[in-house]
């Protein structure tokens, strides 16, 4: 009983005690003289709690230096002003001598985002993971030192990087597109904000799973957007002013996919393919009828797609996916004003020519590209197909590239692999020949399409952009 008794009396008297104690938490003042305090009064950065619906596109700038460039190539755009990835230039490149020389290399954020290049001036979107803000940044190609930057608040989660497109360029304007679908005009030289558009907002757009992976495609001063919204498919916006010029009624229902559009000429009609999530379409291009929709298929709607087509005959056009979608040929036929287009071949990618990342090159009557990692005994390969049959590889390289970059330049293919190290090869009618490699850097990642103009060629891993001088 004694024993009973002295449980009971020690349990009330630890029952007590913490009330106690949660009565004077609650009553007790720590301090008396607690003053209210003015917004920012706290040194955090402006607006570094902002929503995604609350981005402000465009909103800070920041001027580093004044340059005088005396240069003027220019790579205009995704896949350059022809929209091939195909240059023709007048220097002499080194393709047999020693290393190239790094002339710069500048750290980014995680991504995958390549330059545009115009009169000595590179430009590039980048992400500051933490002021969870997009950023179009200016550099000068001799020197890599920064000279401005336009950039605005737009928070999210890392996925296999943020940025991933190209920005297109023009007189008086370059145009980019982030990773949330925010497109963003400025003056390339003052750095100025022209314009904006957020296609989420404007366009009901669905971005995609690996945020937006289309490059923006300028003709004759209209930006051509596939913004594949709840009812626009397609629009051209006036470079100058941001207006709409014309649009697409997306009866289609496509959602927006990782390709960019391209310029094409089938049949005789100019116009922009788009290949979608839902299909593949061509919308005129010609100043009559532009923006009507001319022709569709569903036959080919792989769940992802990263690469552009890539036209390959006067009314054929070559299509291709990663995982496990494969390649296919599309026929475009017209009749007057009306165009069709029928799948003429289909096959997965362990069966033929095919691509994850990057689109095809189309040269010489070849179709170059790098085989996915389920192209079976090609994967990872460098590959040449004729488009008569592409099924059977006219060459195939010794070397494996991953996902890598490649361009060519004056009958040289320059090919990046995706760890870092950079292969020239001489373009043969039947065959391709290795004349030089280099390891640029241990990268990870090097997805970034290639970039070249004045001499310089740029290079990128998921962390670094690098200036290489490779003419002599």
């Amino acid at each position: 009983m004694k024993t009973k008794k002295a449980v009971t009396c020690i349990t009330v008297a630890t029952i007590l005690l913490y009330t106690g104690i949660i009565v004077g938490w609650h009553l007790y003042t720590p301090r008396s003289d607690l003053a209210v305090q003015a917004p920012g009064a706290d040194n955090r950065p402006e607006g570094s709690a902002r929503s995604i619906n609350d981005v402000l596109i465009g909103e800070f700038f920041m001027k580093y230096a004044d340059d005088l460039p005396d240069l003027s190539g220019k790579w205009t755009r995704f896949r350059g002003e022809q929209s091939n990835n195909i240059l023709v230039v007048p220097e002499t490149l080194n393709t047999s001598g020693g290393d190239y020389p790094v002339l710069w290399s500048i750290s980014t954020g995680e991504g995958h985002a390549a330059p545009v290049i115009c009169n000595g001036r590179f430009y590039f979107l980048d992400y500051h993971e933490e002021l969870n803000s997009d950023a179009l940044r200016c550099f000068s190609l001799e020197t890599g030192k920064e000279i401005w930057r336009r950039w605005y608040r737009s928070p999210m989660k890392r996925n296999h990087g943020f940025s991933r497109t190209i920005p297109a360029i023009g007189e008086g304007y370059i145009i980019a597109i982030g990773p949330q679908g925010h497109v963003m005009c400025c003056d390339p030289v003052s750095g100025d904000l022209k314009w904006a558009i957020d296609m989420q907002k404007e366009y009901k757009t669905e971005i995609p799973f690996w945020y937006t992976g289309q490059c923006p495609l300028v003709d004759g001063d209209v930006l051509i957007l596939a913004s594949a919204g709840e009812e626009v498919l397609m629009t051209g916006i006036d470079c100058r002013s941001g207006e709409p010029v014309w649009a697409t009624s997306n009866t289609l229902k496509y959602k927006m996919s990782h390709s960019s559009v391209m310029p094409m000429t089938l049949s005789g009609k100019k116009m922009y393919v788009y290949a979608g999530i839902g299909g593949v379409c061509g919308v005129s291009a010609e100043e009559a009828d532009r923006g009507v929709l001319l022709w569709e298929t569903s036959q080919w709607q792989p769940s992802v797609v990263a690469p552009s087509p890539v036209q390959v005959s006067d009314n054929r056009m070559f299509t291709v996916a990663g995982y496990g979608t494969g390649g296919a040929m599309l026929r475009i036929d017209r009749q007057g004003s009306k165009c069709s287009a029928a799948v003429t071949e289909q096959y997965k990618p362990s069966e033929g020519l095919s691509s994850e990342q990057q689109t095809p090159i189309f040269y010489k009557n070849m179709l170059i590209s790098i085989m996915p990692k389920d192209g079976g005994r090609l994967r990872d390969r460098l590959v040449c197909y004729s488009p008569a049959d592409l099924h059977n590889p006219v060459w195939v390289s010794d070397e494996r590239f991953g996902l890598g970059p490649y361009l060519v330049i004056n009958n040289r293919l320059f090919v990046f692999n995706d760890d870092g190290e950079l292969f020239v090869y001489e373009i043969m009618q039947q065959s391709m020949k290795l004349l030089k490699r280099q390891r640029i850097m241990n990268g990870t990642d090097a997805w970034g399409p290639l970039a070249y103009a004045d001499g310089v060629l740029i290079v990128r891993d998921e962390h670094h952009v690098v200036g290489l001088k490779i003419s002599e």
